[in-house]
């Protein structure tokens, strides 16, 4: 229990029965504080929790000490001290209903040690957020779940750049750029959850999706912006078998250059394109092996919207990509994602994806997770990944894969190889991390090059001999804090991280001290 403010009393109490009747329906946060928690309780060897794919729904999950889900009997002798240290802010119940609502927020103050004068004349940085989340039960079947944020940010410059190139920024939003060297964006996500029996959930939403047991993912990763989809879930009742299909709409980028030639009028709809990903998973015990299936659709060329393509709506794992192949307009990623549990405590994982019919151009990653490493609340994960050039990317260049002109898979797009270790440590309401990226990847020496560097360019290589310019990435990020309320994962932080970048101008470069106060319910990439 968390030991604060003990002597107080307890504003209200919950009956069994109506706690029974609750959904839990939503999806748990797709962010690497409440995932630590599930990922240890399905690494029993008992457990048959499918951890492969994320979000995972509250109901499928073991959420025993899970962040957000702990038993918290300790009690505080203010309200305020309630809402600050354990509960939501709001919260309403009813004996077939229940509501929440609380406050997402960051304000973070950082300094450069190093001159960025042709970037802005102070080394001064800044985040300020606001927004709100909402949640849901109604009964035991249907849960519903949104939230929005609205950001202003001064970030280390090559955050800034990496925005400005790409429109988006890492995980969130469509930028806009104000005053030469202020962020400005705003994004939300939500969805309904509603399962009709046991064995099946269906979901309609706006949000992201995770494939893999690691830090990364070479098959499908939370990097990209947020995207409707429309998701349908079998489990079986032993709880061995996991079928997921979900159809989402897709951006191929959000510059000027990617609008739609519909008018004049610089709010013209962007590039689109529909995708069906299926994905299923079985436990086998100490194995847990599930097979991956996306496909991209050409929905337009230059000829307008085409015709609907009713393999869209295929949820059959396979079909798409044997009736369309590698070679046609579609653009298809097939892989394979697999863990295996050596102790209660810790597992490897790999995952192996190909996008092409020869194996040629193919991605993979190896890593291995353990839990409590010497005391309870220290973990620590180690992760290879690599991928060939021309990996991702397709002709027609709009069909690559990625989503408002950030890869779907991992974050460095492909042509490039990255190892990785991370600890991270949780002792009560005080935790801490420490992350190292080492990395190289291979980038077209120019714009009129292509040695598979980009996927913005098409997956043959220019005619003759060219050696790419290759970069090396060492990335180091560490920082400790204090959690306030684990319902929001509201902690003050304070740290640290140092970036140095081979072969790339000054301001490639960075060393950041940074702290601040945050609610966290989502996923950040900074470190690429």
């Amino acid at each position: 229990m968390w030991p604060f403010y003990r002597r107080s009393v307890v504003l209200g109490t919950v009956t069994g029965a109506a706690l029974s009747t609750l959904a839990q329906q939503n999806d748990i946060p797709l962010q690497r504080d409440f995932h630590i928690g599930v990922e240890r309780n399905a690494a029993s060897l008992n457990a048959h929790t499918h951890t492969g794919l994320k979000p995972i729904i509250q109901s499928r999950a073991d959420l025993t000490g899970v962040l957000g889900h702990q038993v918290d009997s300790s009690k505080y002798y203010y309200w305020i001290s309630q809402r600050i240290f354990r509960d939501h802010l709001l919260e309403i119940r009813g004996e077939d209903f229940k509501l929440t609502a609380d406050p997402l927020f960051q304000l973070e103050y950082g300094y450069e040690f190093a001159d960025r004068t042709a970037y802005a004349d102070t080394n001064r940085y800044y985040a300020n957020v606001r927004g709100a989340w909402f949640t849901g039960d109604i009964g035991s079947k249907l849960s519903f779940q949104t939230f929005v944020q609205e950001h202003q940010s001064i970030a280390p410059q090559y955050i800034f750049i990496q925005a400005r190139d790409a429109g988006t920024i890492s995980g969130q939003g469509r930028v806009k750029l104000v005053e030469r060297r202020i962020l400005d964006y705003g994004w939300s996500q939500g969805n309904i959850s509603y399962t009709p029996t046991s064995w099946l959930n269906l979901q309609f939403g706006h949000g992201k999706h995770f494939v893999g047991h690691g830090y990364r993912s070479v098959l499908l990763s939370d990097h990209a912006v947020n995207a409707p989809y429309l998701k349908f879930s079998v489990l079986t009742p032993n709880k061995r078998v996991q079928y997921t299909s979900w159809l989402s709409k897709l951006e191929s980028g959000v510059q000027l250059e990617d609008r739609l030639p519909t008018g004049q009028s610089s709010e013209s709809l962007f590039y689109w394109r529909r995708g069906r990903f299926n994905h299923l998973s079985v436990d086998l015990g100490r194995v847990q092996l599930a097979l991956f299936e996306s496909t991209l659709f050409e929905d337009i060329d230059s000829t307008g919207v085409k015709p609907f393509d009713a393999l869209e709506l295929n949820p059959v794992i396979g079909v798409n990509t044997l009736v369309r192949g590698f070679d046609g307009r579609e653009k298809s990623v097939v892989g394979l994602d697999l863990r295996l549990k050596l102790t209660d405590m810790g597992y490897v994982y790999g995952q192996f994806a190909v996008d092409d019919a020869g194996g040629d151009r193919h991605a993979y990653q190896a890593g291995v997770r353990w839990f409590d490493v010497g005391l309870r609340g220290v973990t620590l994960q180690v992760e290879y990944n690599s991928a060939t050039p021309f990996m991702y990317t397709h002709d027609p260049t709009k069909l690559a894969y990625e989503h408002a002109g950030l890869p779907l898979a991992h974050p460095m797009g492909t042509a490039f190889s990255e190892l990785l270790a991370i600890a991270d440590l949780q002792f009560g309401r005080f935790g801490g991390q420490v992350k190292v990226v080492s990395a190289t990847y291979h980038r077209n020496p120019s714009d009129s090059v292509n040695v598979g560097g980009s996927l913005g360019l098409p997956d043959r290589p220019t005619p003759g001999s060219f050696d790419p310019q290759v970069h090396d990435l060492v990335h180091l990020d560490l920082h400790g804090n204090y959690l306030f309320n684990p319902k929001t994962n509201l902690r003050a932080y304070i740290g640290f991280q140092r970036r140095g970048l081979t072969n790339a101008t000054d301001d490639a470069q960075s060393s950041f001290i940074y702290f601040g106060i945050r609610t966290s319910i989502f996923n950040r990439y900074y470190d690429i």
